[in-house]
């Protein structure tokens, strides 16, 4: 009964069925069944899936399964703001397309996507889409004509270990693996009823009180995303500043070091997270920055949680530039150039340095070439592929490509001004 209650309370707060929505053991769980058994359910139109770019790491795990396996992955591109485009998912569409992928908001940047213009694009073409709402149930339903979702009950405050799947009626799915009797045979064992109930519960009190901290909520993440700007040199502000989840803002500093002006924030009493290179134990950038094409390093993401006080806010801002400042000065971040350009072409050596190393580096020497001069960076660290176009558009110089070299990769940048 109290299960039956819950998958009622939670299909309410989806906008579907209860008896399209499965319980799972996680978000991820949801994701991976979800992928796996609609790709299964048709099976005969063909075996090609298509996500965008910046997809939950568990959408591209289930897509590099996929591959593996013998099928094909189209990967749709974003724009610098973190959005797609519903023409480019239109364009992917074959007549094999056996599902399409799309995240309702972004995890690392808050950007929203639009879920209900990709849905009538896919709905015309007679491909299902499924939409990973982590980030976005929590403040309301998911607009538009999907055909599966996803969700977990931690982003919205609720107990870890609990997922929702919705596969809407009269969607081919066919469950892999071994199943039972339980949630219609796609989560197999016994379910977690104690936090089943508490996560409906806590979605239901969530989405009472959504509407009006949402407007509470974006009114400071506005301010933090004009104010950063303003009290910190070289910041780049990241993400679409209108459509957007209401508490998530990320920017990203240059010559700083993520991790440790993370270490400095919690200093401070501050805990935010990073889409940072440098904070992942396999230092190579985030690829939700990646593929924005906007700047890696010293990249922050302010989640504001329900309550959060404008004191808070108010003291972040207060703290932030010095916190910033210092970093910069450990790593010795350039200051304003004095130098007299002596030659037209520099070669800067930065092999083994992290980032934002070559950057610094970068920035320390492109004051002493000429207006028309190149700088050539050498570099090992994934980053930089990254970091050094985005700070030749941040400093409006001309980042020229890439070159070979006997170690690492050779960056060209010539100077405009």
């Amino acid at each position: 009964m109290l299960l039956d209650v819950a998958r009622e309370a939670a299909a309410e707060a989806v906008g579907c069925r209860a008896d399209e929505l499965t319980f799972t053991s996680s978000g991820t769980r949801a994701v991976h069944t979800g992928i796996a058994g609609a790709m299964a359910g048709r099976r005969r139109t063909g075996r090609h899936l298509i996500v965008s770019a910046v997809e939950h790491s568990s959408v591209l795990h289930s897509a590099e399964v996929l591959e593996a396996d013998g099928g094909t992955v189209t990967q749709v591109p974003v724009r610098r703001t973190g959005a797609v485009d519903a023409g480019s998912y239109e364009a992917a569409l074959r007549p094999d397309t056996a599902l399409a992928c799309l995240q309702s908001a972004n995890h690392e940047v808050g950007t929203e996507q639009p879920v209900a213009e990709v849905a009538e694009v896919c709905r015309a073409a007679g491909v299902p889409l499924l939409v990973d709402a982590a980030q976005s149930l929590g403040w309301g339903r998911v607009e538009g004509d999907w055909s599966l979702l996803t969700a977990s009950a931690h982003k919205w405050g609720g107990p870890s270990g609990v997922g929702l799947l919705v596969v809407r009626k009269g969607v081919r799915f066919a469950v892999q693996g071994a199943s039972d009797e339980r949630e219609s045979g796609r989560a197999p064992g016994f379910e977690n009823l104690p936090a089943i109930v508490a996560a409906a519960a806590s979605l239901r009190a969530v989405r009472a009180e959504a509407g009006q901290e949402a407007v509470r909520l974006r009114e400071l993440t506005a301010r933090i995303r004009a104010r950063v700007p303003e009290l910190v040199p070289d910041v780049e502000v990241v993400g679409d500043a209108e459509r957007r989840l209401p508490g998530t803002v990320t920017f990203s500093c240059l010559y700083v070091d993520g991790e440790t002006l993370l270490h400095e924030l919690d200093r401070e009493g501050f805990s935010v997270s990073s889409g940072s290179s440098c904070t992942s134990s396999t230092l190579t950038p985030s690829h939700v920055l990646k593929a924005m094409g906007v700047l890696s390093e010293g990249n922050v993401r302010v989640s504001l949680p329900a309550g959060a006080a404008e004191a808070d806010v108010e003291r972040f801002l207060a703290v932030l530039p010095g916190v910033v400042a210092g970093v910069r000065e450990k790593l010795g971040a350039p200051v304003p150039a004095t130098a007299v350009p002596q030659t037209a072409d520099v070669l800067v050596d930065s092999l083994g340095k992290r980032c934002p190393i070559p950057v610094i580096e970068l920035a320390k020497v492109i004051g002493t070439v000429p207006v028309g001069g190149t700088v050539r960076v050498l570099s090992d660290d994934e980053a930089a592929r990254l970091d050094i176009p985005a700070w030749c558009e941040m400093r409006g110089q001309e980042y020229v490509g890439e070159e070979p070299a006997e170690r690492g990769t050779a960056y060209l940048v010539r100077r405009l001004s």
